[in-house]
């Protein structure tokens, strides 16, 4: 049977230089083949149209379980993780997920290695091994992860919704899995799991329900003769696709008021309701019309009436659950504790503003603006990496036709009013579901989700009860929104004369320095500004931190009215607090960049406190703070980490501490303070003349440091800011051991943190090579073999230039100290690999490395935030790639064995090295063992602050306005 090469054209947007070709294989695997010269990085996506709704009753979990199984090992490469063992030494990463009807499988490596990367992915779906004692493992590895998501909001309420619908339709189902699922309960009705998967795999995974997208360098015929061979062996069964018709919500889960009691202190509310499909209608965008009216934050909308009532804090809207079958179109709103108080008027205000749109019909005008802008953000799309780009590219192959694979849904072409008012019509109260979540509703349920143990109590509304709330809601003015004025229409790109590899200082002044960088590499009308402002007064105390992050929180406040529009089109912006103050960056289109800018800056300079959105602002910050004990142990265990390395950090319940004590008056104070000394660090690059920069600096300095109304004056020599690492003592093991924040929490956590130099190229690659090498065999054995926990990570770890590597274990089933003991001996098993590595082997992880170092960078963003890393660390090494690459090229074996021995290995003469281990709720006795037991050679910290105060600092390279190195 001959291949089926398709001569359909696919719509690619008009900046894009790849080529690209749909074939068919002769055992029906449909096939996008794209050809990119430029990249550094291969890679491949199969889609398989099998998903958690095809589990077997009982065996819930079943897809997903299989998903990691195929991870394991094949007939043809026996050896357990060799897939994701050479992904990893070939500079690569791999991934998959498993969703309601599909499952996702996908990897990325360096360009040159595809050929065995693809032939060891493609036994995926050949002739994998699932063998018994895998099986056993990763049953484990399941549990863990379901343990993981257990105390997660989002999961808890994704389950709440899938709970209340139809048991006869997939959608009830339970997706993860878990111990009970996968082996407690299939052993009662005596089923063998492994053989349930088995059945599952030969039954289900079937070449004509797959799509592959691959992504490489070599041309198109040659990418097609490796796909061919690879895999041709791909079973076909002829399966039937999977029919998941039928409504999954019957009138018993209509018309329903769902409140539940969440994990964290939070008040959301989300309304949804079953509608037709949007993917049967892509041309016409019937439901990215509605969001984007729905969803509006400008003059007249919902949100912008919410706000103003004090009652909302966020808004969104969109179509969740896509498929062919069933979907759902949901608003989802953050509340206020007032808001709260007030659910019946807020979805009367909702109603409303649909009977609007009603009224109003479907207008050209809005639906032509919506085309302009989503087809501009096409055809100007950034490259994104290969393997993000494959992903998107198998998933849409799943939903829409060749011709569409590329731009999917995202830019409607056919406008049909009717059927857009059809879909407005669905939402009605006769079929809307709502979901509530709040703490407000402790002690007021009578329900109990059983998966997630949710506690929730439903109630019954009738249309007579939601059309009172709609008599109800405040008669606020409602309106469609205003012409987008910041629809870029000058598209065209700058001409700069002078091409240069590297930012360049531009300009300085006592007030400013900006670094300026043409675009000489992605040639797009887009451009990229950040502003730093250094101000002393930012962070000097608790209440200094919460100040100016209280002032940033308002000043995107103030401008989310008027900016919205922005972002809409194309136009991203943020206002941060930072270490040393807070930032100003714009990104996207540069047309109307520069106006955007200009009204941050005025806002800045007229920034007055508000007192009804100063008491939002403060109550939302402070529900943030207080929800730090429920974040997860490996995220608390990281936060300690921090707060012991960072010369300048505040713990967060003192901010809580001091939040509670701040009014309006305060940050009207503060902010005087705060802005009356500050110097701007700038960096501009992208689609903006020298002359244009220096002008946006220049403006700036008029407004804030010139003007007879100026809040600021430049610093003084030794007002600049720096940022310093506490220093760990060569050949000692610091402790921090403490509970977990959260009693409930069963989990428990580890950071085993190896802190190893300062930045110098040298010692950076050995660094580097030695995480390359160490990555997979530290999570096949931490994770894999001896299932310590789900998350079991190797990552190399960057503090302001001071480097090292980072354990991070998350586990229910041992606690921190046996985890800590088990990376040691991790480390003491890899010291043979090391010293038994060939020369060969040496040699191709070098060159992996060098392959990623030489990787390009894919767009203006990733460039400007290559180079702002280095201003901002103030190393300036703009070259580091090259000269990192030369160092690697240099390296010998003996070094990097020399490098382990002397810094990494567990008795390591110079290993500095700190654990911190958070106990959760099933490690409590261990707890009390750990600190009274403490291992040899251990120093226990017992108090963060007063160990930071008695270490030395490693020096800053910053080192004030010239940025000289200490």
């Amino acid at each position: 049977m001959a291949i089926e090469k398709s001569e359909v054209e696919l719509v690619k947007p008009r900046n894009d230089k790849r080529e690209y070709r749909r074939i068919v294989l002769p055992n029906s695997l449909e096939v996008c083949l794209i050809s990119d010269p430029d990249t550094d990085k291969a890679a491949a996506s199969m889609n398989v149209d099998v998903g958690y709704f095809c589990d077997p009753e009982g065996l819930e979990g079943l897809a997903h379980f299989l998903e990691h199984m195929l991870f394991y090992a094949s007939e043809k490469y026996q050896v357990e993780d060799s897939y994701s063992k050479f992904i990893a030494e070939h500079g690569g990463s791999t991934n998959a997920f498993t969703s309601s009807e599909n499952t996702n499988f996908y990897f990325d490596v360096n360009a040159d290695c595809l050929e065995e990367a693809l032939d060891r992915f493609a036994q995926f779906f050949i002739k994998p091994l699932m063998s018994a004692d895998a099986t056993i493992r990763e049953v484990k590895a399941v549990d863990s992860e379901f343990q993981k998501n257990l105390l997660s909001d989002f999961r808890r309420m994704n389950q709440l919704e899938k709970h209340i619908s139809s048991r006869d339709h997939p959608y009830h189902k339970f997706s993860t899995g878990s111990r009970e699922t996968l082996e407690a309960r299939p052993k009662l009705k005596g089923l063998d799991t492994r053989l349930e998967m088995i059945k599952f795999y030969e039954n289900n995974y079937s070449a004509n329900l797959m799509q592959l997208v691959v992504y490489a360098k070599e041309k198109l015929d040659d990418i097609q003769s490796l796909v061919e061979s690879k895999f041709e062996a791909v079973r076909n069964i002829s399966r039937n696709p999977f029919d998941f018709s039928g409504e999954p919500c019957l009138s018993e889960h209509l018309q329903v008021l769902v409140k539940a009691v969440p994990i964290k202190d939070c008040n959301k509310l989300k309304i949804t309701w079953p509608i037709t499909p949007g993917i049967r209608h892509y041309k016409e965008g019937p439901c990215g019309y509605i969001s984007h009216l729905i969803g509006h934050k400008g003059e007249g909308s919902l949100f912008s009436v919410l706000k103003k009532l004090g009652w909302a804090i966020s808004l969104a809207a969109g179509e969740g659950e896509q498929g062919y079958a069933f979907s759902f179109f949901y608003t989802i709103i953050e509340l206020t504790d007032a808001g709260q108080e007030h659910i019946d008027e807020t979805v009367g205000l909702l109603f409303k503003y649909i009977k609007l749109l009603q009224d109003f019909g479907v207008q050209k005008w809005i639906f032509d603006e919506l085309v302009a802008i989503r087809g501009t953000g096409f055809h100007y799309k950034d490259k994104i990496p290969p393997i993000s780009y494959a992903l998107r590219v198998a998933l849409n192959m799943q939903l829409y036709p060749p011709e569409d694979w590329l731009v999917g849904s995202s830019v409607p072409s056919n406008f049909a009013p009717d059927i857009i008012q059809k879909f407005l019509n669905e939402l009605t109260p006769s079929n809307v579901r709502i979901f509530c979540q709040s703490k407000k509703f402790e002690g007021l349920t009578n329900l109990t989700e059983p998966w997630y143990g949710t506690q929730f109590a439903v109630e019954k509304l009738d249309v007579l009860t939601l059309e009172k709330w709609v008599e109800l809601a405040p008669s606020e003015k409602l309106s469609l929104p205003k012409p987008n004025m910041f629809i870029p229409t000058d598209l065209s790109l700058k001409n700069v004369q002078e091409k240069v590899r590297y930012p360049q200082i531009l300009r300085k002044s006592p007030f400013s320095r900006l670094w300026y960088k043409s675009d000489t590499n992605f040639f797009t009308p887009k451009a990229v500004i950040r502003i730093d402002f250094n101000c002393p007064e930012s962070n000097h105390s608790p209440e200094a931190s919460v100040l100016t992050k209280m002032f940033t929180r308002l000043l995107m406040d103030y401008l989310n009215e008027y900016a919205y529009d922005a972002c809409v089109g194309g136009l991203s912006y943020g206002i941060n607090h930072t270490d040393t103050g807070f930032e100003v960056i714009c990104l996207g289109f540069s047309h109307k960049m520069r106006v955007l800018l200009d009204m941050i800056i005025s806002n800045i300079n007229s920034f007055e406190v508000r007192p009804d959105r100063f008491s939002v602002i403060k109550e939302s910050l402070k529900k943030k703070y207080e929800n730090y004990k429920f974040h997860s142990p490996h995220s608390q265990a990281m936060y300690y980490c921090s707060q012991l390395l960072e010369e300048h950090s505040w713990p967060w319940n003192e901010k809580l501490e001091v939040l509670q004590h701040q009014d309006p008056n305060h940050l009207s104070l503060f902010t005087i303070r705060l802005l009356r000394k500050a110097y701007l660090e700038c960096y501009i690059s992208g689609n903006i003349e020298p002359n244009e920069a220096e002008s946006i600096v220049e403006h700036i300095e008029e407004v804030l440091f010139k003007a007879s109304n100026c809040p600021s004056k430049p610093l003084l020599p030794s007002q600049h800011l720096t940022k310093r690492i506490v220093k760990l003592q060569d050949g000692l093991k610091y402790f921090y051991a403490v509970k977990g924040l959260n009693p409930s929490d069963e989990n428990s956590a580890v950071v085993n943190y190896i802190q190893v130099h300062q930045d110098d190229i040298k010692m950076n690659v050995k660094l580097q090579l030695l995480a390359l090498v160490v990555k997979q065999p530290a999570f096949h054995q931490l994770r894999s073999v001896e299932q310590l926990g789900y998350i079991a990570l190797l990552r190399q770890r960057n503090d302001h230039g001071v480097r090292g590597l980072q354990f991070i274990i998350q586990s229910t089933v041992k606690d921190p100290l046996h985890i800590d003991a088990r990376v040691n001996a991790f480390l003491g098993m890899f010291e043979n690999t090391l010293y038994e590595m060939s020369e060969e082997d040496f040699k191709s992880n070098v060159n992996a490395l060098i392959d990623l170092k030489l990787e390009k960078h894919k767009n203006l963003r990733e460039e400007a935030a290559f180079f702002w890393k280095e201003i901002s660390d103030g190393t300036l090494l703009f070259d580091r790639k090259e000269s990192e690459v030369a160092a690697l090229r240099e390296l010998k074996k003996e070094e990097l064995v020399e490098f382990f021995n002397s810094h990494v290995k567990f008795d390591a003469p110079q290993r500095r090295n700190l654990s911190v281990q958070v106990y959760g709720g099933l490690h409590l006795t261990e707890y009390k063992h750990a600190i009274d037991n403490l291992p040899p050679g251990s120093c226990q910290i017992t108090d963060i602050f007063s160990f930071r105060r008695s270490r030395p600092l490693y020096g800053s390279f910053k080192g004030g306005v010239g940025h000289m190195k200490l």
